[in-house]
């Protein structure tokens, strides 16, 4: 008796077969900067639980939780607004690190950490993105060369 196969289901793009987060090196560069971040603002003071400390937090887990809504959309455009919110979490963290630093809250062994794990994790991120905009582009090219304009 022959087993039936059912064809198989038609791929947006790359991403929608749900890769692991954990097989996303961005991912993995971004929780780095979680674990970094929630490190060194153990240090702060208690004052600065709802300012400093809590948005530094805050936009860690952002920028990492960014990028796992990311691979959760369904196209390329979806995906690379969430990694360009990601890219940009980034930047507040360095913000808040620079001002930290100013007010004497983040010695300097510490802010070096933290931009050490950034400047990884951006680099990683960029070269996501850069493979996002190709998927992009890609989707948008006729598949029907017949199609195509001159």
């Amino acid at each position: 008796m022959a087993v039936a196969t059912l064809p198989a289901a038609p791929r947006l793009h790359q991403t929608t077969q749900m890769k692991s987060l954990h097989d996303l090196v961005a991912f993995q560069r971004a929780l780095d900067v979680v674990t970094v971040v929630y490190d060194v603002t153990a240090t702060f003071p208690s004052r600065e639980l709802f300012g400093l400390t809590s948005q530094l937090r805050r936009a860690a887990v952002r920028a990492c939780s960014c990028i796992a809504e990311g691979q959760g959309r369904l196209t390329p455009g979806e995906q690379r607004q969430f990694l360009g919110q990601a890219r940009g979490s980034l930047f507040e963290i360095e913000a808040q690190c620079i001002a930290a630093q100013r007010l004497g809250f983040l010695p300097d062994d510490s802010y070096t950490r933290v931009i050490r794990e950034l400047r990884k994790t951006g680099k990683a991120l960029a070269g996501f993105i850069r493979w996002v905009q190709r998927q992009e582009k890609a989707a948008k090219q006729p598949s029907n060369r017949a199609t195509q304009q001159p």
